[in-house]
């Protein structure tokens, strides 16, 4: 995901502020695609913009705005970094479970800008890694019980034993030009219809 210039947008209260924001992140080589005063509109703005990279500099994030990071981070996951001055712990676990990647207490310095936003895309990259892991291993397991209970099915209906149970359910997947999870759940759909 990285590349030499990121599109950033960034999220702050403080018109002085954001623009300091913006000129660091020019010397750090990065492109400013736009500066929002707040994230309520959040989501169509990332939809809109397709930011690389999400920096907010804040007092402390709002509610309001970790349940709008939260949205995103299912929908449209973004590295999302924090500048705060708040450091309650409370507030940094909120901030991330709501997908944040890096919060950043005592605020923004432009001459660190680059090396925590790095940080922040190898550890978004990172956590998204994991959870790819997490879906597939959750299908495989899904689709490895689905396949039980298929063959459960045609050992009781046919009086087979688990092999050939396995190799008709093969059979049929390869007729249809199917997945063997995708036989099976029709085996198993069909089964419930005829209960």
């Amino acid at each position: 995901m990285i590349s030499a210039i990121l599109k950033i947008l960034v999220i702050d209260e403080l018109n002085s502020r954001a623009g300091d924001i913006c000129a660091g992140l020019a010397l750090a080589g990065h492109q400013v695609v736009a500066v929002l005063a707040d994230s309520n509109d959040l989501a169509a703005q990332v939809s809109r913009i397709r930011p690389d990279v999400i920096l907010i500099d804040t007092e402390a994030p709002s509610r309001d705005t970790l349940e709008h990071l939260a949205i995103m981070e299912r929908d449209m996951p973004r590295p999302v970094l924090i500048f705060a001055q708040e450091s309650d712990n409370e507030t940094i676990r909120s901030a991330i479970r709501a997908g944040v990647a890096a919060y950043v207490v005592d605020g923004l310095e432009p001459g660190r800008l680059q090396p925590v936003i790095a940080v922040a895309v190898a550890r978004f990259e990172a956590h998204q890694a994991l959870k790819q892991e997490l879906l597939a291993a959750t299908k495989k397991l899904s689709d490895r019980k689905l396949i039980d209970r298929a063959k459960g099915i045609l050992m009781k209906s046919r009086g087979l034993d688990e092999d050939a149970a396995y190799v008709a359910l093969r059979r049929l997947a390869m007729d249809r030009s199917q997945q063997l999870a995708a036989a099976a759940k029709d085996v198993v759909d069909m089964a419930r219809l005829l209960l």
